[in-house]
């Protein structure tokens, strides 16, 4: 099996990742950032460090063929500290895969990128970004940064869209947006092994029917997700809806709601959707 590096190891989706990777057969470089983590076998050698250093990023790729990318911030926070985590530092490893000569990045990028647009709305693979805040923006600034280096470089690059990675859903947009752990890690280990040449980018959810986005691209990596929130359903629609009516319109949720400026205050008062 091939070498894996996995970046962001000491995260929530890390910790999905690691057992799963290495009970799949790959011999993982796991980085851990600043977290303390033990290694899970001895397939796996934990790497701590800064990947914004070229001595952390070469001591995590060192003999690997594809790194799996997913540390960095994953909240809306300000601008400066999703500059330095999620694109300084992915301007590192990227770096770094071209110094190794991997031969494959699978990026974590977010549906974050597109969560301006209205639910009532369906999404393919080639939709236009429409960022809900400074991390979506970042996401889609990595996705074009994996499609220059298979141009230019000829480093193959799959960009994971994920939806909401979650033990389960628990609210009703989790009804559109959940992937569970085992169809994340399924997700992840198609983007890492699937026959590929160029760049794709991939919506990373579940089987949901409600799901906002077209799964076509996904299915083409061979990934065939196993869950479905649809099973969770009844319960979340009997309950609260936590949402409040910016949440509610638009498939970011929450993060859309963040420092969003009332239509009436805006000049013009144009609808997003109109905009």
């Amino acid at each position: 099996m091939a070498g894996i590096a996995l970046s962001g190891a000491g995260g929530q989706i890390g910790g999905v990742l690691r057992p799963r990777l290495l009970a799949a057969g790959h011999v993982l470089r796991s980085g851990a950032g600043f977290a303390v983590l033990a290694p899970l076998s001895e397939a796996e050698t934990v790497v701590p460090g800064d990947l914004r250093d070229p001595d952390t990023v070469d001591r995590l790729l060192a003999g690997t063929e594809v790194l799996v990318h997913m540390a960095g911030t994953s909240v809306e926070r300000p601008l400066p500290e999703v500059a330095e985590n999620n694109l300084a530092a992915l301007h590192a490893v990227y770096e770094g895969a071209r110094r190794h000569g991997l031969r494959r990045v699978v990026f974590a990028s977010s549906n974050h990128a597109f969560g301006m647009y209205p639910v009532t709305e369906r999404l393919g693979e080639d939709a236009p970004f429409r960022p809900d805040g400074f991390y979506g923006l970042s996401k889609a600034w990595g996705e074009a940064m994996g499609r220059m280096y298979w141009d230019k470089h000829g480093i193959e690059g799959v960009a994971l869209r994920i939806g909401s990675a979650l033990p389960r859903p628990t609210e009703p947009r989790h009804l559109a947006t959940w992937i569970g752990h085992d169809d994340l890690a399924d997700l992840v280990l198609c983007a890492a092994t699937a026959p590929l040449r160029g760049y794709r980018a991939v919506w990373g959810v579940s089987d949901n029917s409600r799901c906002y986005w077209d799964t076509s691209s996904a299915a083409a990596i061979g990934y065939r997700p196993r869950q479905s929130a649809d099973a969770f359903a009844d319960a979340i629609l009997a309950g609260a809806d936590p949402r409040d009516p910016v949440a509610r319109r638009f498939q970011g949720g929450s993060f859309a709601a963040i420092d969003y400026t009332p239509e009436e205050e805006r000049p013009g008062g144009a609808p997003p959707e109109r905009a």
